[in-house]
């Protein structure tokens, strides 16, 4: 099978990037050290290649109506310029089909970012919604085709000086963005770029979407102005740090979204109906999602591990990595409604049974640990 190669791909190999297979598409998995390039972004600035992640605008009179009956969280909560919301896309069943961010730039024009692995089937699905309701609009996503994007991440506590440097035009209407908001600038050396203070590391910065023709003059501009390249590797550590769900590992189109975490994209309360709301009203929590730090030596938190209440009830984790921030074993899982934060529970890994602490998410954030 032929991967699948961002506008960036060329730029990753003559950087030296171990390459390897991540869903279909030849990403960087790290440029030599994925330890480094976490604890660059953890303390200074580094950026990521996300050009897999698909943009996708929805356009026309109803683009409002539409999308309050297509996702999970209420887009009417969006009602200044470039505000963002994240958002889970449920199926009929109550189930995540994925988890996006909705900008809203005007009444007749909303874009989304999606999930790299999840893009044709999210596309096929919002396609399906749009012909069913009739709601007549444009659905253009810009990955592919004609005006394709590239995105990078640009993340850390000099993230946006240095964004700065590289896009001075962006400055004056950037200083004052806050977090989970975007702006157009069309005035700059690399065509029209979306910067979006957001990101999934849990530290400050932009995401910066342009033309896909712009991707390596942008990318080489952001090193010679000192940002470092992070691959894949860093960027799951620092998302799990972060206590951030990764869409087909944490959560899945099986999974409940408030058994994931995520009640907090998901809006019951407003009167409006979606797509998933009947199902996922009747079987309500059952589950909680924790972090876990492992208190014991003789193995790693991974994904699938069981997890052992202090009743007997069982849970499992969903990812677990080795924290270069904390250096303590810790993991996201989905466990039971009866444990509590403080609790000590037990992983079975091998033929072991290791005690581990419950905490409240995040682990890490803007550089601080938050759990002990």
């Amino acid at each position: 099978m032929t991967l699948k190669a961002t506008p960036l791909n060329s730029a990753h190999r003559a950087a030296g990037a171990k390459m390897v297979d991540f869903g279909g598409w030849d990403m960087p998995v790290n440029y030599g050290s994925q330890i480094e390039e976490h604890h660059g972004v953890r303390s200074d600035v580094g950026m990521f290649d996300v050009s897999h992640m698909c943009v996708v605008d929805i356009e026309g009179e109803s683009a409002r109506p539409f999308l309050r009956g297509l996702l999970a969280n209420n887009v009417d909560k969006l009602q200044v310029a470039g505000k963002a919301l994240y958002s889970c896309m449920l199926n009929p069943q109550g189930f995540v089909i994925d988890d996006l961010i909705v900008y809203f730039f005007s009444e007749t024009w909303f874009r989304l970012v999606v999930n790299a692995g999840t893009a044709e089937k999210d596309v096929a699905w919002i396609s399906a919604q749009n012909h069913a309701t009739r709601s007549g609009v444009t659905i253009t996503q810009r990955r592919d085709g004609n005006e394709p994007m590239a995105l990078i991440a640009v993340q850390g506590p000099n993230a946006r000086a240095k964004v700065w440097q590289v896009l001075p035009t962006t400055q004056a209407v950037s200083e004052p963005l806050k977090p989970f908001n975007a702006v157009i600038v069309k005035d700059t050396a690399f065509g029209e770029v979306m910067v979006a203070r957001t990101g999934y590391t849990g530290e400050d910065g932009f995401e910066l979407a342009f033309p896909a023709s712009q991707a390596e003059a942008l990318w080489n501009a952001l090193v010679a102005a000192g940002v470092k390249p992070a691959g894949l590797g860093a960027r799951d550590t620092l998302r799990l740090e972060a206590g951030m769900n990764l869409y087909g590992q944490d959560m899945d189109d099986t999974v409940n979204p408030l058994d994931a975490g995520l009640a907090w994209t998901v809006d019951l309360n407003a009167e409006r109906d979606f797509i998933g709301k009947t199902a996922l009203k009747a079987m309500g929590q059952n589950a909680q999602y924790v972090g876990l730090i492992l208190r014991e030596k003789g193995g790693i938190l991974r994904a699938h591990q069981k997890v052992v209440a202090q009743d007997g009830s069982t849970g499992e984790i969903t990812s677990g990595t080795f924290s270069p921030t904390m250096q303590e074993a810790i993991a996201l899982a989905r466990v039971p409604m009866g444990v509590a934060v403080g609790d000590t529970v037990h992983v079975e890994i091998r033929d072991k049974k290791l005690a581990a602490s419950v905490i409240k998410l995040p682990f890490v954030r803007n550089g601080k640990i938050l759990a002990a």
